[in-house]
């Protein structure tokens, strides 16, 4: 009988440490998403203002949420221009 008692006891205190375990992994994974989505935020070259992404033509470009400055990443004027040169729009007609 305290053989299965002290078995008993020892697989308790098991599942209790890794409820533990279980909860600090969580409080972690959260600190850490947490932490990303901080990083995430750009700030403006221009005035510290955020830079927002938006969609032009499907393209993602980023714009200032205070001075509305638009920012480009490598390659987004190139396909902004790719895009422009059939049409008539202003943009493309700078590149002809």
């Amino acid at each position: 009988m305290p053989i299965e008692l002290d078995e008993r006891g020892r697989a308790l205190e098991n599942e209790y440490f890794r409820n533990k375990e279980k909860e600090l992994l969580e409080k972690m994974k959260e600190k850490i998403a947490a932490e990303d989505s901080k990083t995430l935020d750009l700030k403006c070259p221009k005035c510290d203002g955020t830079l927002v992404e938006t969609s032009y033509d499907n393209i993602t470009i980023d714009v200032c949420n205070k001075c509305t400055g638009v920012w480009l990443d490598e390659g987004e004027l190139a396909q902004i221009a790719a895009k422009e040169e059939g049409g008539s729009g202003w943009f493309g007609n700078l590149f002809k």
